[in-house]
């Protein structure tokens, strides 16, 4: 397995052998089940669809998919591409993958949602230097000039503007995993992954 869904719990800082202080990121990850494999021949390539934490309030279309393997329905329902049909070969639907397919010095990459941070200004949002912060400028932080006037009429598009921040797909690549405890299927990450605490992620190997 190349990769595992799990959540974001928590950062903090523990100690390496040699007393060195490692900021970390402890993620959740998985228990999570086999709901569907995707094959060449039907589906034009190899794939393993994974769920992870159970869901009490499905829909019935939603529900009815999981149903047809006899497994409750999740939460979190994503794919994990594959290279073969002997790797699928040794997953079957239904089987539970937990943390320990991660081990300590293993490098990873992290992909989830950014914190939401509401409407900003194009200072915040873009970097912007500003205007003149001298006396007598009325320009501060404004946006000016958008586009041309006359040809083409209107901002070019692209534009950077203000407008929504946060909320987006980032992931995080060639991060190093620190730590493994099996038992609570906690991983330690070294340095931050995006998102708030209780964010899903999806953890792949590089």
């Amino acid at each position: 397995m190349i990769g595992l869904l799990g959540r974001k719990v928590r950062m903090t800082q523990i100690y390496s052998k040699t007393g060195k202080v490692i900021p970390v990121t402890v993620v959740k990850a998985g228990p999570c089940y086999v709901v569907q494999k995707k094959e060449v021949k039907k589906d034009g390539y190899f794939a393993l669809q994974l769920g992870f934490e159970a869901k009490s309030n499905a829909n019935k279309p939603y529900a009815g998919h999981f149903k047809k393997v006899n497994i409750e329905p999740m939460k979190v329902l994503q794919e994990f591409r594959i290279d073969s049909a002997e790797e699928a070969g040794k997953y079957t639907i239904g089987q539970e993958v937990k943390a320990d397919i991660f081990a300590e010095g293993d490098t990873i990459a992290v992909r989830g949602i950014t914190k939401g941070k509401g409407f900003a200004g194009g200072m915040k949002r873009w970097n912007w230097h500003g205007g003149p912060a001298s006396h007598g400028s009325t320009s501060h932080r404004r946006i000016g000039s958008v586009g041309s006037g006359t040809s083409p009429g209107h901002p070019w598009r692209g534009r950077h503007l203000p407008g929504h921040l946060g909320t987006e797909t980032v992931t995080i690549k060639n991060l190093k995993v620190v730590k493994v405890e099996l038992e609570q299927n906690l991983i330690y990450i070294k340095g931050a992954i995006p998102g708030s605490a209780l964010t899903p992620v999806e953890i792949r190997k590089v």
